[in-house]
């Protein structure tokens, strides 16, 4: 074999090893562009959702937000920015628009880079997916939800919490391609922590929607053993119970569902 067949081999090799492990053979121009466009796709959405939204507020909600607006224009720093943005979530949530509240959450997580800060974007986009009229609206949070949860996850891997949260995003919004991923994640979860209350009780609440109630009861049965003064599990087992035709066992776990209610407050 030639030297010059000898290096067309090898350049072969080196671009099939290339594709692959997953390198990218896309010049730096085209992956600059491509982040490009990503920004500007996402700034037209947060753009097009604000001057949505503001026409809704009345004159003091509309000086709120812009002087907040103002404030962020005025720093550079990340701390003073972190702070603006948590004001605006908070205004923006009062004015009962959650997914630009969820946003601003975003923004602030993105700064402090924290696992608290990240599961608090994820739950706010679900609120905002729970609460949204538009497809815009749920396109723009879905995503964002599954990722803020996922960036939780990769700060600390150990949380249950985190990962329940992603898991129960899925099952409340599944996607079209695979309808039960949520469910299976969470059943999973369960098989490796089965003694975890947040999966018990998302499991048992996903089990009264499909009329799962002997499931439902033992998975309330296995918390209350953990937990005795669990509001939820106590309520929800009152429920099921009364589906069951338990009326005595009903009456009792709603009794003491509203003993513990009324002692929260």
């Amino acid at each position: 074999m030639s030297k010059s067949q000898i290096a067309v081999l090898f350049a072969c090799i080196l671009l099939f090893l290339g594709l692959y492990f997953g390198g990218s053979l896309k010049p730096k121009e085209i992956k600059s562009a491509e982040k490009v466009r990503k920004l500007e796709v996402e700034s037209t959405d947060i753009n097009s959702m604000l001057l949505e939204a503001k026409p809704s507020l009345n004159p003091q909600e509309v000086a709120e937000i812009m002087s907040l607006e103002t404030r962020l224009e005025q720093t550079n720093a990340d701390s003073t920015k972190a702070s603006v943005y948590k004001d605006l979530a908070s205004s923006w949530y009062r004015f009962n628009k959650s997914a630009l509240s969820a946003y601003y959450a975003e923004k602030v997580a993105e700064i402090e880079q924290s696992e608290e800060a990240w599961s608090i974007t994820g739950t706010s986009y679900v609120i905002a997916l729970k609460k949204a009229k538009t497809e815009k609206i749920k396109k723009f949070s879905s995503k964002r939800a599954i990722k803020a949860f996922e960036n939780a996850i990769s700060l600390n891997p150990d949380n249950m919490q985190h990962q329940t949260n992603l898991a129960v995003c899925y099952a409340e919004f599944p996607p079209a391609d695979n309808p039960m991923k949520g469910i299976l994640m969470l059943l999973d979860l369960n098989k490796r922590n089965p003694e975890n209350v947040g999966v018990n009780m998302a499991l048992a609440r996903f089990g009264m929607q499909t009329n799962q109630f002997d499931k439902v009861q033992l998975r309330l049965e296995n918390v209350l053993n953990i937990e005795p003064n669990n509001l939820r599990a106590n309520c929800l087992m009152a429920e099921v119970l009364e589906k069951k035709g338990n009326l005595e066992g009903s009456k009792r776990f709603s009794q003491k569902c509203e003993s513990l209610r009324k002692s929260e407050f």
